[in-house]
């Protein structure tokens, strides 16, 4: 008898990827991070969609996996593309979806044609990997019992300040992703509202340059004011922790 694909082994025979949509885990800034399940898949895979492909090649060309028929699938293509691939995977090609870190549908495009494959009968799967959310977390210090993740924080600053002004307020630890042109007013707009909270900017994650800002709020606006930071940022807020009276 065949192994359930949940089974040991952790994914179905090569066979059984023909006519199946496979969400990938792609690293989020060393190339090393992909899985080897990742990279079986991609082997075995018929199609690639890429948010960018020049992007994909590069991770493609690292781990030596055979060169495949890609297809940009990005925000201003995904429902029109979405059809073309499911005509695809009805004919029984194995198909992979890739975006350029992470995981394609959180912050990323593939939730409108995951959508459209659940709505026509399309197995999904789902290949776990590098998140940045979660490193962030996990490096932060602060308590990961419950989280919160908004995405990217909005541009414009009366938004912005709303958002934060929930995250001081929320229980749980809020995580979101921030402009580095933009992080500096973010962390004086929450010296403002909480001079005291805990606060962590991760800043180009899994890449030679890690670094975790680890302060109050206060303090973190002012080392960036002073010293302007590059690269991508996961800016981390701890949550309230003082408890309400009884009678609230």
């Amino acid at each position: 008898m065949n192994p359930d694909p949940g089974e040991e082994g952790g994914t179905p025979a090569v066979e059984d990827f023909r006519g199946r949509v496979a969400l990938i885990a792609s690293p989020i800034g060393n190339l090393a991070d992909l899985s080897f399940r990742a990279r079986e898949r991609l082997e075995a895979s018929d199609l690639i969609c890429c948010e960018d492909t020049r992007h994909s090649v590069r991770l493609l060309q690292r781990h030596r996996i055979s060169r495949k028929p890609l297809l940009s699938l990005h925000d201003r293509n995904e429902a029109s593309r979405s059809a073309e691939i499911i005509d695809r995977a009805r004919g029984g090609d194995a198909i992979a979806v890739l975006s350029d870190a992470g995981m394609p549908t959180v912050s990323d495009p593939g939730y409108r044609l995951v959508r459209a494959c659940i709505d026509a009968g399309i197995p999904v799967d789902v290949l776990p990997g590098p998140s940045a959310v979660l490193a962030a977390l996990a490096g932060s210090g602060l308590p990961t019992d419950a989280f919160y993740f908004g995405g990217f924080l909005p541009p414009k600053s009366g938004k912005r300040e709303r958002e934060l002004r929930e995250a001081l307020e929320r229980r749980a630890t809020s995580i979101y992703f921030e402009s580095p042109h933009r992080i500096a007013k973010t962390l004086a707009t929450l010296a403002d509202l909480d001079p005291e909270r805990p606060v962590c900017v991760a800043r180009e994650l899994t890449k030679k340059f890690e670094t975790f800002h680890r302060d109050t709020a206060a303090n973190l606006s002012a080392e960036f004011a002073r010293q302007p930071r590059k690269g991508e940022m996961t800016l981390v807020v701890g949550g309230e922790t003082r408890r309400k009276s009884r009678s609230e």
